[in-house]
């Protein structure tokens, strides 16, 4: 990843250009192997605007985790269009991919994915080391408003395997925070912990839209899901509710 002193250019749309936050149309996913083709996306028209807390719901397998991959630019799609935030992500090069994600996505994954030799402070703060956004004298004082955001601050300077599961997702939702993204994309962010603890990580969630954020939960648990603003549901790679 070019991640040096120099912006990757990104192309954008005019902010006239009347789109939702994030604009899919017509996206094709397919997947080539020596096994044969398989489609996961089979044409996704999907619009959500700026605010909106969606969860998309669907049996493994259906599609969820390759729409959330092609949203985010990691994988990218056979056919159609991305624009999200006004930029078309399907034309954009890896080096502006990198940029553009560092700067307008926070991702949340199910497994945390905190790295374990360094203190949660040290994990938070990361994303900002390599962003563009906020000084160095400022970037330890912003890991700690954080992490106290999500109600973790006393353990700030503890490793990731000293916390319990709960509290990990947590630290991973700070550090998803760190660069202030329009939308934070969480896949499975309940799905290895237990009800008590996954309580605790929506209402966060929650409470992140309620002030704003975009998110979007891709999620199993169909009681979380109609708690959400709005339900996406995916079926052999179609939107079919």
């Amino acid at each position: 990843m070019p991640w040096n002193n120099r912006k990757a250019e990104i192309p954008s749309l005019s902010m006239n250009d009347n789109r939702s936050l994030i604009d899919l149309r017509q996206v094709v996913k397919t997947y080539t192997s020596s096994a044969g083709s398989f489609t996961a996306l089979k044409g996704i028209d999907l619009q959500i605007d700026s605010g909106e807390f969606v969860a998309i719901v669907g049996k493994s397998g259906s599609g969820k985790t390759t729409l959330i991959n092609v949203l985010t630019g990691i994988d990218r799609p056979t056919n159609g269009e991305v624009f999200i935030a006004n930029t078309p992500v399907h034309r954009l090069d890896e080096g502006q991919l990198a940029a553009w994600r560092g700067a307008n996505l926070g991702i949340v994954f199910q497994f945390f994915q905190l790295l374990p030799t360094l203190t949660i402070l040290e994990n938070v703060r990361l994303p900002m080391d390599f962003g563009y956004r906020y000084t160095s004298a400022e970037r330890e004082e912003r890991a700690l408003c954080l992490l106290d955001l999500v109600g973790i601050a006393e353990h700030a300077y503890k490793l990731p395997s000293h916390l319990s599961g709960g509290q990990q997702q947590s630290a991973a939702i700070a550090r998803a925070l760190a660069n202030d993204p329009k939308i934070l994309v969480t896949d499975e962010p309940t799905g290895n912990l237990d009800s008590r603890t996954a309580e605790q990580v929506f209402t966060l969630l929650s409470n992140l839209a309620a002030d704003g954020k975009t998110i979007l939960m891709v999620t199993h648990d169909n009681d979380l899901a109609k708690r959400a603003s709005r339900v996406v549901m995916i079926k052999d790679g179609e939107i079919v509710s």
